[in-house]
């Protein structure tokens, strides 16, 4: 792997004197690739985000040794089609919710993003959590920061460089591999997976070879491929240029304060060893000058290479790198906080508070709309599913106490981790059951069952040669479905 390194930020400089990129932020002039080499974050924003990150992260390793029942309580086995969300078990049968919770899901992505931008890849997405608070932080310690890392790509190859290489990307592998156990424990559960790599991983080579060749493309993605991912890979940066408005709420630079941007002399500047640390107290040279004295720190600290001062761009995914950046820079040179912000472009521009827009207000709607149907359907979701029909071919026939008689198929699903032993009693009429060839319906946990029975109901009680009937069905003294039939009979 190499790494072209190029420290220049090539621009077109209009009449006005404003700056715009011609290419994205990590590609040069001849069109090669700019290794990008961030400062180490730090600060109030950077603490929030590891915060939030690394208590997603106990929740992706935790999650697969949690049990219920004996059983994974968050599975996704696409091969058995099983689903087990949060302890309670889901089938292929139940789609429809599925498929109306993803739309819901959908709406709510570009209702949040308009109103808050890309704040979900930048604090929740897994390619910015991996990279930014695993693999870097990684990196961070064995090769050091920015300065160090460019140091060591542009020196000669000798055993300290070697080492710190060889290091580095071993745990990388160990990190990927590990990384995609824990994610394969989502599909075959944490026992399937022990299974596999350690009790008999010679019946599992199928599953061994998959997991490896996804580990590679992971270590590939985080050790290479890297920002690339969400500028080339990932539609959710184009797709924002759709989804936000100037209302929306995304890290801008507040260039009405910064501009026109002013170099600083100090008494007393004080250099860190990478030269990147303007922790004295600053100075302008010119009263008339705007907060911003470009000192490149928002640049310097951005995992995408990008310049926040020249507007929001594709590339951004909100990590508020910058803005910590920039509020050191601030208190070194006693101004106030937010030259770089939470904000919208609106309210930079303008002053202007957030507005809740006709827009945003249709795209509420519409995720209100779908949360209710779904929450309807989940509450209403039975533990059993039950589908009776009439026995093909079959009529109904008189018995020998002058009752009326049919025939049912009835196919149960179970959807609980527990035996069911199944009742059937009609809503209004006195009618009996009669299990054919069973002396009665035992559902086991997560199977299904077919099985036939008769219907018997008082003549005296039908109103006409088809009536509606309602079949209710008893786990002990517990309803778990019903299920709406038509009963014949000979008519008035």
């Amino acid at each position: 792997m190499t790494e072209n390194i190029d420290d220049s930020n090539d621009k077109l400089i209009t009449e006005t004197g404003v700056s715009y990129r011609d290419r994205v932020s990590n590609i040069d002039t001849s069109g090669k690739r700019i290794w990008i080499y961030p400062t180490k974050p730090s600060g109030r924003f950077h603490r929030a985000r590891l915060f939030v990150g690394f208590s997603l992260l106990a929740v992706f390793f935790i999650l697969p040794f949690i049990k219920y029942k004996g059983q994974p309580y968050f599975l996704i086995d696409v091969i058995d089609r099983k689903f087990i969300l949060f302890g309670s078990i889901w089938f292929p049968h139940d789609f429809y919710i599925f498929a109306i919770g993803f739309l819901s899901f959908a709406v709510f992505v570009v209702l949040f993003t308009a109103i808050f931008g890309r704040i979900f890849c930048g604090w929740a997405c897994p390619q910015t959590i991996f990279m930014e608070l695993v693999f870097r932080k990684i990196e961070y310690f064995i090769e050091g920061n920015a300065n160090k890392q460019k140091s060591l790509a542009k020196s000669p190859w000798n055993l300290s460089k070697t080492l710190r290489k060889m290091i580095k990307h071993l745990f990388f592998i160990a990190i990927a591999f590990i990384v995609n156990s824990v994610l394969l424990s989502y599909i075959l559960s944490i026992d399937g997976v022990y299974n596999m790599l350690f009790v008999n991983p010679s019946g599992y080579l199928a599953g061994i070879v998959a997991l490896s060749v996804v580990s590679l493309a992971m270590y590939i993605n985080y050790s290479w491929f890297r920002e690339q991912a969400c500028t080339f890979v990932c539609p959710y940066g184009r797709l924002q240029s759709v989804l936000l408005d100037k209302n929306s709420i995304i890290v801008a630079y507040d260039d009405k304060r910064g501009e026109p941007r002013g170099k600083v002399k100090g008494e007393k500047r004080k250099k860190s060893s990478e030269s990147e640390n303007h922790n004295s107290q600053l100075t302008i040279n010119n009263s008339e000058k705007g907060d911003c004295i470009d000192c490149g720190a928002c640049v310097r600290v951005c995992p995408t290479g990008i310049d926040i001062r020249n507007g929001l761009q594709l590339e951004c995914v909100n990590c508020t790198a910058c803005i910590d950046a920039c509020d050191s820079i601030m208190d070194s040179i006693n101004k106030p906080r937010g030259l770089i912000k939470y904000s919208s472009i609106s309210n930079i521009e303008n002053r202007q508070k957030f507005r809740f827009t006709p827009r945003l207000a249709f795209y509420s709607i519409i995720l209100v709309a779908l949360l209710s149907v779904f929450f309807i359907f989940l509450i209403s979701r039975s533990p059993v599913e039950a589908t009776i029909l009439r026995a093909k071919g079959s009529t109904f026939f008189i018995n020998e106490k002058g009752n009326v008689v049919n025939i049912y198929t009835v196919k149960l699903i179970n959807k609980s981790f527990d035996n069911m032993d199944i009742k059937f009693v009609t809503e209004d009429f006195s009618g009996k059951f009669k299990i054919i060839g069973k002396d009665k319906l035992v559902v086991k946990a997560e199977e299904m069952l077919e099985g036939t029975f008769l219907l018997e109901i008082p003549r005296k009680e039908l109103k006409s040669s088809k009536n509606k009937i309602k079949i209710l069905l008893f786990n002990g003294k517990d309803k778990v479905d019903s299920e709406k039939t038509i009963f014949s009979g000979p008519g008035i």
